[in-house]
């Protein structure tokens, strides 16, 4: 299991823990980052990331991609 920020890009990535605050756990989970989900890595942009989740593309900063464990 490793953090979301050290994902290759283009590389398919299954979910497997969400961290952080009960805030910042939901506020993931509402964006669509959930156990069990598939994510994909599209780029980096100056440490954010920019990621295919359930057909959609959310850029989340590298603190909250530090929170998702693959």
């Amino acid at each position: 299991m490793m953090p979301l920020v050290f994902a290759e890009n283009g590389e398919e990535n299954i979910i497997k823990k969400v961290g952080g605050t009960p805030e910042t756990k939901k506020h993931l989970e509402d964006l669509g980052f959930v156990p069990g989900g598939a994510v994909t890595v599209v780029t980096t942009v100056g440490g954010n990331l920019i990621v295919n989740i359930k057909e959609s593309r959310v850029a989340i900063s590298r603190e909250m991609a530090s929170k998702i464990m693959i």
